[in-house]
């Protein structure tokens, strides 16, 4: 049997991956490759990232060598070692899933390019997306800025194809005679901190993993998704975002899976719990919409205006407090401290911590972005983008600019009790409900029976809160009157 090079890279599954299934049905003997080659200098691979992607290379490796193949690794130019892999196997055809990012859509044309005209039997296919980019647009032809009108539009018509089962077994192939291939340790892909060691006990990285964790999803948590998905202290979400992101689950897989079922129950709320879930992963769609027709977002503002945004200038201190949860303000430093102990935050306090970055201290959304990039095992740079800009106020569908999280509001609103900082910000676990929120807010005699200090025990906030809100007002104000 003929030889073919599956090119793999956020496609790390066997189940619905359209690449494999491509070589498959041409009769072709599949040699599985990942190669570790960045191409955007911008965002090279974060190291909360390269921990997850290191885990999820050894588990495909392994489902790989159960059914009979295995996975090659490599590290270096793509190019090359694509071509010297083609010419050493024999084969005749290779084939990949595509990343819709704009530096690997560039690198991606490149290489269809080159090796169509050496006269291989090149193919690249969607496995990461419902539907490409470019199939979902307004009337006039132009994109969506506007989730909601983008939601019913996807909606209506619904994924693009049905989900491909995976292949029990899978055609074996002389890796000895491939040469250059290595261990998926030897990518130094492991952050050179040891500070990701509390992760194991969080994530199992792989395709059994994703799986695992959609089912627990539906039996524990889908019935009650819409009412807890903004409670922070609460198991209400599906904790599926690094598994998408790294292609281990597609999300036609997802969407297939949840409207089957929710066909299968008879509960008059299932249908209503599964489309607010799939609303959320048409959002990463969204994103991943806009990052193809707006790709300078990664770096500058969607919205123009905000290109003359009077940033604080000398805010490095202030950055590394709200890095590392010193801030004073308590739900913001429960979700940066949450952030770094497990590569996660919950969402509601993600727009919480980004608003208080971008408004209250006034610090430019690209090193909030940065941040969640390097500390995220789920950085996706299409959500990444959307998310801050979105807070920031200066993306598509942005809030708007005068909304700004009032964090003690939003503490109390979805925190009541305070179970969630109290977590992760124990130096307040003795304090009451009533100031757990605000603890600036409370007597000296109430701060010392629960054992605080306020600039010892747990610092003073580093703004004040209605203050800051007042002069991040006043500074769109004031580009509002430039632009005018």
């Amino acid at each position: 049997m003929t030889a073919a090079v599956l090119w793999l890279r956020r496609d790390l599954r066997l189940a619905d991956n359209p690449a494999l299934q491509a070589i498959i049905e041409a009769g072709r003997s599949p040699i599985p490759v990942y190669i570790h080659d960045e191409p955007d200098p911008d965002w090279p691979l974060g190291e909360a990232s390269g921990w997850w992607l290191h885990q999820s290379l050894l588990a495909l490796q392994q489902s790989l060598q159960r059914c009979g193949s295995d996975l090659l690794v490599f590290r270096g130019n793509t190019e090359a070692i694509l071509a010297q892999l083609l010419r050493q196997s024999g084969a005749d055809t290779l084939a990949w899933n595509r990343c819709h990012e704009p530096a690997q859509l560039t690198r991606d044309a490149h290489l269809m390019q080159v090796f169509t005209r050496q006269g291989y039997h090149v193919s690249c296919h969607n496995a990461a997306l419902l539907r490409e980019p470019g199939e979902i647009l307004k009337k006039d032809g132009t994109p969506y800025r506007v989730f909601t009108p983008f939601w019913k539009a996807l909606h209506r018509i619904g994924p693009a194809r049905q989900p491909i089962a995976a292949s029990d077994s899978l055609p074996a192939f002389d890796a000895a005679s491939l040469t250059g291939s290595l261990p998926v340790t030897a990518l130094g892909l492991l952050p050179p901190v040891n500070w990701y060691q509390g992760f194991p006990r969080h994530w199992t990285p792989g395709e059994d993993g994703a799986w695992a964790g959609l089912e627990r999803f539906c039996e524990d948590r889908l019935a009650d998704y819409a009412s807890k998905r903004d409670i922070p202290a609460a198991a209400g979400t599906s904790r599926l975002s690094a598994h998408l992101h790294f292609g281990e689950i597609s999300p036609v897989q997802i969407w297939h899976y949840l409207m089957q079922r929710a066909s299968m129950k008879t509960a008059a709320g299932t249908l209503t719990a599964t489309e607010s879930y799939l609303r959320e992963i048409a959002w990463r769609e969204f994103s991943h919409h806009l990052l193809h027709r707006f790709p300078h977002t990664t770096l500058q503002p969607l919205d123009p205006r905000f290109a003359s945004f009077p940033w604080r200038s000398g805010y490095q201190d202030l950055l590394e407090q709200w890095q590392q949860g010193h801030t004073g303000i308590p739900i913001v430093d429960a979700g940066m401290r949450e952030l770094w102990s497990t590569g996660s935050m919950h969402n509601r306090v993600r727009m919480i911590v980004a608003s208080f970055l971008t408004k209250n201290l006034l610090i430019p959304w690209q090193e909030g972005a940065r941040w969640f990039w390097n500390t995220l095992l789920d950085a996706d740079l299409a959500n990444n983008t959307m998310g801050w800009q979105w807070v920031a106020g200066s993306g598509a569908d942005a809030a708007p600019y005068f909304r700004v999280f009032n964090p003690v509001l939003q503490g109390e609103k979805f925190d009541r009790g305070g179970r969630y900082v109290r977590h992760w910000v124990p130096e307040l676990a003795r304090l009451g409900d009533k100031y757990i929120h605000r603890p600036w807010a409370a007597d000296p005699a109430r701060l010392a029976e629960a054992g605080i200090r306020l600039g010892d025990e747990y610092p003073q906030p580093v703004v004040d809160l209605a203050a800051s809100r007042k002069a991040a007002l006043a500074a769109w104000d004031h580009v509002k009157r430039r632009r005018g």
